[in-house]
């Protein structure tokens, strides 16, 4: 189309990581967009996550855009109510969630590490792989995270998130040598999501979760 897009939010790829997370609409990946991350989030029902709670660690600064409906976010603690066209832009760092409370509720995400060169982060791959899962294409998501593993080297949370792939595949030898690097690669903090994560399940009577998770 003569070198640019024209498309609706209503026309992304839609990837559900069950459970009642966010559903993942890669707007980055669909247009080969490469200045910053850029990606839309929804919710399962009124009331799921359409932002999950989380702190962006590794510098990342992120804006938030209301398209469609309403949520209510919490950013630093302090609770605002965010209906459509509401902006929300959080710095690194600061624990953040959104919830929605219309159905139908769009965000938008930009974000990026300021005065970095932008790059797309791994994590994307693996929401992609593991709805890909859920949909009975695991080949499909194995591709995924081995591209994203090969692309991230030694990050312990490739390692980590390719660990819980295996594990719900049910290929206990790659799950454990997975595990094993995320466990040797990461902060403290591994062992003890590990030791919550309900993806691990299947190992968890095996000699080898007691010698890598304790």
């Amino acid at each position: 189309m003569n070198g640019y897009d024209i498309l609706s939010l209503d026309d992304l790829d839609r990837y559900d990581a069950g459970q009642g997370r966010p559903v993942l609409m890669p707007l980055r990946r669909r247009l080969g967009f490469r200045p910053f991350g850029l990606n839309c989030w929804t919710a399962t029902g009124v009331g799921g996550h359409v932002i999950e709670r989380h702190a962006e660690r590794d510098g990342d600064e992120e804006l938030y855009v209301v398209v469609r409906g309403r949520a209510t976010f919490t950013v630093d603690g302090e609770s605002l109510d965010a209906p459509a066209g509401t902006l929300v832009h959080v710095p690194p760092g600061t624990m953040r969630e959104a919830i929605a409370t219309e159905e139908g509720t769009l965000v938008v995400v930009a974000g990026a590490k300021p005065g970095h060169a932008f790059e797309p982060a791994p994590w994307e791959d693996f929401a992609i792989a593991r709805s890909l899962q859920r949909r009975g294409e695991a080949a499909a998501g194995r591709e995924l995270i081995a591209h994203a593993l090969a692309r991230h080297p030694g990050t312990w949370q490739g390692a980590y998130n390719a660990a819980c792939f295996e594990a719900l595949e049910g290929d206990a030898d790659s799950a454990f040598a997975h595990l094993r690097d995320a466990v040797g690669a990461g902060p403290d903090d591994v062992v003890r999501f590990a030791a919550d994560d309900a993806d691990f399940a299947s190992l968890r009577e095996d000699p080898r979760w007691q010698e890598i998770v304790g």
